[in-house]
């Protein structure tokens, strides 16, 4: 008998993998759920509505988000500079997925 046997659900086929390392981690989520409360938001008011992180962190996770195409970046020329940040509807389908772990995460985890 041979051994066919396939892993189809470590590394990169793994469709949770991948959701982890594109919306995944400590930042990412609150990121995007601040922006589903709020709508547009500018980098100050995302940096001043989360606690523990810094400006460089910020940056770099706003970057990740916006090169996997979940929010979009505007940039405008004005003196003092003004970004600001909103969800691609990309980015807005994943607001049921968002919805569910902080509903379930408020059922079943505890600090």
């Amino acid at each position: 008998m041979e051994n066919t046997e396939r892993k189809i659900w470590g590394g990169e086929e793994c469709p949770i993998t991948l959701f982890m390392e594109q919306i995944g981690g400590k930042w990412k989520p609150v990121i995007l759920w601040l922006l589903f409360q709020e709508g547009t938001m500018r980098f100050s008011e995302l940096d001043k509505s989360i606690s523990g992180i810094t400006q460089k962190m910020l940056s770099q996770q706003l970057k990740g988000l916006e090169e996997n195409g979940t929010i979009k970046r505007v940039s405008y020329p004005v003196i003092p500079p003004k970004v600001e940040y909103s969800l691609t509807d990309k980015g807005k389908s994943l607001f049921s997925v968002l919805d569910s772990l902080c509903k379930w995460s408020e059922n079943n985890l505890s600090r």
